[in-house]
């Protein structure tokens, strides 16, 4: 390995041995870093909650005392990182995008914040998210909108927006994100790096949370390429006596090396899935990225699933209301919070408080049916890919888009439909990059596995990163 003069070049997995071996210092990584931020991030608006300059010196000084006396804390040792502004990080204000939060200090970590802190990560601030998540369009009253960097005017997608877009622009080595809707995996494709959403139970959610029944959101890693995000996800990930589904297994593995043959896979090709509306443009993109499998020896088929798209969606739209209700409802119940609440939340929570128990069981009871059409294509398939968008980065000033290819969206997700296939599924699922649109657009693919398959499926990512290399080859023009 050869140092870049500038280091925020080196991959997350080169920075860490380039620190694990002392050729470069935590106090210069954090320099750079920094006065990389302070350059591009007023540009984007991604990271937020920055912390004081000399405070994070000194804390990249303490973890290099730690190398000094021979005590590495784990591949993150010494990087800086900026937490999605959902979940809460000790000591910095987390305000979860709502100006009702605006001054909230976290008194305690999330458990993957935890671990990153025992790994060793100086935590520089938070990245930017819609007001509570809700939604693919990052920007909210406490901190503004976050900027796309291969297009100023445009969205930076959402939620994990702030991430993808410090990602893409070098502002940290890698990035957390969470993933109700696609907030990995959109933010993902429309900035042109990797989101992955793990099986669920991989990164154990709370301590704070509720810890049975909800199980559609998790959080998960982001990175330049498939290996950052996978050493990212080996200190995220494992179990938690905390977190009783947590899945217990050495999370380890997953910082081993990538590399797997993937010749005689089978990929199966859901398109459009029964006829979703795609802005022109989104599938020919796809499906050209398909090609890319083909070349390293995949197999490549059109693939159908017999299950209603519609039955799906309102699926998700019924469990994501049910579980807006617990999170959102103090807030609702006070009548000068609520004046507070962006009108997304307030549908949700007054969906949610029209529930029956039949509904709510009815969509359960869809949702188990769904598993089993989707387990049984995986004894055809060995992995499905979608789009990761329905439209292209849009409008930065649209809130969400109201039509696509002549068909009305009905809420402000419905233009991510795509997205709940694999959200209900709790499979494994990763955002790849799948090229640019005439007008220098980007756009993503998902490539979802089947239950527990992450290694397999960060192994075959992995294969298609290293071919395409689209990362590297279309950076930002922001620099």
């Amino acid at each position: 390995m050869t140092l870049a003069a500038d280091v925020t070049t080196l991959t997350a997995v080169d920075l860490s041995a380039a620190i694990k071996g002392r050729k470069i210092s935590c106090r210069e990584v954090m320099t750079a870093y920094l006065a990389r931020i302070a350059r591009l991030n007023p540009k984007v608006n991604a990271i937020v909650a920055l912390r004081d300059e000399a405070e994070l010196l000194r804390e990249a000084d303490e973890r290099d005392a730690d190398l000094a006396r021979g005590e590495w804390r784990g591949p993150l040792h010494g990087f800086p990182h900026a937490v999605k502004d959902l979940s809460p990080v000790r000591g910095i204000v987390s305000t979860e995008g709502t100006p009702i939060l605006k001054d909230f200090v976290a008194k305690e970590d999330s458990i993957f914040v935890e671990r990153l802190r025992r790994g060793g990560v100086v935590f520089i601030g938070k990245t930017n998210t819609p007001e509570f998540g809700l939604g693919s369009q990052t920007y909210n009253e406490v901190y503004g909108a976050t900027l796309n960097p291969y297009d100023l005017t445009k969205t930076a997608g959402g939620s994990s927006g702030g991430a993808a877009t410090a990602l893409a622009l070098r502002l940290m080595p890698v990035a957390d994100g969470s993933d109700f809707g696609g907030s990995l995996r959109n933010p993902a494709a429309y900035n042109n790096v990797i989101g992955f959403r793990p099986s669920y139970g991989r990164v154990p959610a709370g301590p704070n949370r509720e810890i049975f029944f909800q199980q559609l959101s998790t959080d998960g890693p982001m990175g330049r390429n498939v290996a950052d995000a996978a050493m990212l996800f080996s200190v995220m990930a494992g179990p938690d006596a905390r977190a009783p589904l947590s899945i217990d297994q050495d999370p380890a593995i997953f910082a081993e090396s990538l590399k797997h043959d993937p010749r005689g896979i089978r990929i199966g090709w859901l398109g459009d899935m029964d006829h979703m509306p795609m802005e022109a443009g989104v599938l020919d993109l796809c499906w050209k990225a398909l090609r890319d499998f083909e070349a390293l020896g995949c197999v490549v088929e059109e693939a159908s699933i017999d299950f209603p798209a519609e039955k799906i969606w309102q699926t998700f739209v019924t469990l994501r209301h049910f579980f807006m209700i617990g999170r959102l409802q103090a807030y609702y119940n006070d009548p000068a919070k609520r004046e507070r609440l962006k009108p997304e939340a307030i549908w949700e929570v007054e969906n949610g408080l029209r529930l029956s128990a039949v509904q709510l069981h009815e969509a359960v009871a869809a949702r188990a049916a769904w598993y089993q059409a989707l387990r049984r294509a995986f004894e055809r398939f060995d992995f499905l890919v979608l789009p990761s968008a329905q439209v292209f980065p849009f409008d930065v000033t649209t809130h969400w888009p109201q039509e696509i290819a002549g068909a009305k969206m009905d809420s402000y997700h419905r233009w991510m439909e795509v997205m709940g296939p694999a959200t209900l599924s709790t499979c494994p699922v990763i955002g790849l990059p799948a090229g640019f649109n005439e007008a220098g657009l980007p756009m993503g693919i998902q490539v979802m596995g089947p239950r527990q398959a992450d290694l397999a499926l960060l192994r075959l990512a992995h294969a298609y990163d290293e071919a395409t290399g689209w990362v590297g080859k279309r950076p930002p023009l922001l620099d």
